[in-house]
């Protein structure tokens, strides 16, 4: 779960393999069953849940617990999962969007707002973080399904406003309601996804001091490591 507006495309990841692993599973096993319980459970009739699981897929998740988080939809009938978005400020004043899939939004917000808190940051109210944002649909796509200037050219004739290309992957943007439509074209050619998400896209970053990294790496990796937590994104600019 990272990206160019993900606070974690862009730090230092400390090494705790096996337990991100396992994290990392939970969070896309979440995700798969609610967009199973929510849709088809056939993932050719069910976009979101298609995404799910190329993503989970281009996590190494194992294939048994993808269909036992899609199965799990059916056995959680009683769960009612929400999907909610946190904004506010965290140390250094840096604008941060903290979206989450969450069966008890009273936990979640208060373990969030401890979160910010003991940082010295603020949880605030709906819109006083996401003005300096955009929100875009992103797809990424594995670097060796196809060479840049063909994924350049395909990207645009599947309607598509921007490709970039980096030493890992292709980025593909285009307006978030068109996202499910430009990912359909793109899937003619291409069938390794690393994900297909909304993300939000910080119209300014703010420049960090080199001092200042390791508090708001630590306030990031606290609330990546909550359980409700799916997608963490900010305006913050690391310097080295």
């Amino acid at each position: 779960m990272a990206g160019h507006s993900h606070w974690a495309g862009i730090k230092h990841k400390k090494s705790k393999a096996d337990q991100q692993r396992s994290k990392i599973f939970s969070k896309l096993s979440k995700e798969i069953t609610v967009a199973a319980k929510l849709g088809d459970k056939d993932p050719a009739m069910n976009p979101r849940l298609r995404s799910a699981i190329q993503t989970a897929r281009s996590a190494n998740m194992p294939k048994d617990n993808i269909k036992r988080a899609i199965d799990r939809s059916s056995i959680n009938s009683e769960s009612n999962f929400e999907n909610l978005r946190y904004e506010g400020f965290g140390p250094e004043k840096v604008a941060v969007i903290v979206e989450a899939l969450t069966d008890n939004k009273n936990r979640t917000a208060s373990n969030i707002r401890t979160i910010f808190q003991k940082a010295g940051g603020s949880l605030g109210t709906q819109g006083s973080a996401s003005h300096n944002f955009n929100q875009l649909g992103i797809i990424k796509i594995d670097k060796n399904e196809m060479k840049d200037e063909d994924i350049l050219e395909l990207a645009i004739e599947a309607g598509a406003d921007e490709c970039k290309s980096n030493s890992d992957y292709h980025e593909i943007q285009c307006p978030m309601k068109e996202i499910y439509n430009v990912k359909k074209e793109l899937e003619k050619k291409i069938t390794n996804f690393m994900s297909t998400e909304i993300e939000w896209i910080p119209l300014n970053r703010v420049k960090i001091s080199s001092e200042k990294n390791e508090d708001l790496i630590n306030f990031f990796e606290t609330l990546e490591e909550e359980d409700d937590v799916q997608n963490i994104y900010s305006n913050v600019e690391f310097t080295k």
